[in-house]
């Protein structure tokens, strides 16, 4: 297991440990996916094949008996692709194939896969399944001291397993009194793509805020949560104008529940 740990150093000179993703892990998340890809694929067949049975009634630049496969060989290849790259970058690194398995795809600088990043690192998954049946990615990831495929190499990124968050016998002051005020973090009904916008910065404020929120009198308390309402708010589509002290302050600690789950991790 010791082997398998990596301490990434982020730009914030904060040292973070991952466990890395070997080639196990990564082959049950890619045949998961591969299999619900199939069943597109089937799909998309099984459509063409009826498209072919009413012919006659297509409109007369599709009535060409090439159109249609050729129309139906580009969105397979547009969905096979972009299956993977589309998931990685707007679901934080994790197709439904490593969310199952509980392995992400991260920068190595420890911030999550950036466009451009997802984009390289699915591009060259083609030249990684030649000659055939993924061999070179499979040679690539067994026997690179991170596990790295070529994308991997090429894009910057590497393959971890979720970490888990801390688990506490006591619960905080701050906990308490979240749960007095009868909140929780699906009461902002954020998504994945929102929460990735979210960075430890943003973060170490939002964790500030909390564990001082108990702590310093009404009044500063109350200019506190405006100036962070301020700064996070816009991030989550909500205007500051019009909110009283209370929903600030309900939003910014729902706030706070989400991303503790994303950011505060035992290592």
């Amino acid at each position: 297991m010791t082997q398998d740990q990596i301490d990434i150093k982020t730009p914030e000179y904060v040292a973070i440990q991952f466990r890395m993703a070997g080639l196990g892990s990564r082959a049950a998340a890619y045949m998961i996916d591969r299999v619900l890809l199939l069943l597109v694929n089937i799909i998309i067949i099984v459509v063409l094949f009826f498209v072919y049975d009413g012919m006659d009634s297509l409109p007369f630049f599709l009535r060409d008996s090439s159109a249609p496969i050729a129309i139906a060989v580009i969105g397979l290849f547009i969905i096979n692709w972009g299956y993977f790259f589309f998931f990685e970058f707007f679901s934080g690194g994790k197709t439904l194939g490593k969310r199952m398995v509980g392995i992400r795809v991260i920068q190595d600088n420890g911030h999550s896969i950036t466009l451009l990043s997802s984009f390289i690192r699915n591009l060259v998954r083609l030249i990684d399944s030649l000659p055939t049946a993924y061999f070179l990615g499979i040679i690539l990831i067994f026997f690179h001291p991170k596990h790295k495929r070529l994308g991997d190499l090429v894009a910057g990124t590497i393959v971890v397993h979720e970490r888990k968050a801390k688990k506490k016998n006591k619960s905080l002051p701050i906990e308490k009194e979240i749960n007095l005020r009868g909140l929780n973090k699906n009461d902002l009904h954020l998504d994945e793509w929102t929460v990735s916008t979210f960075k430890e910065k943003d973060w170490k404020l939002v964790s500030t805020y909390a564990n001082r929120f108990l702590q310093i009198p009404q009044e500063d308390r109350n200019e506190l949560t405006k100036q962070i309402a301020d700064l996070l708010l816009p991030k989550l589509g909500l205007e500051v104008i019009g909110k009283s002290e209370t929903e600030l302050e309900n939003i910014l600690l729902g706030l706070y529940l989400i991303l503790k789950d994303e950011w505060e991790f035992e290592l």
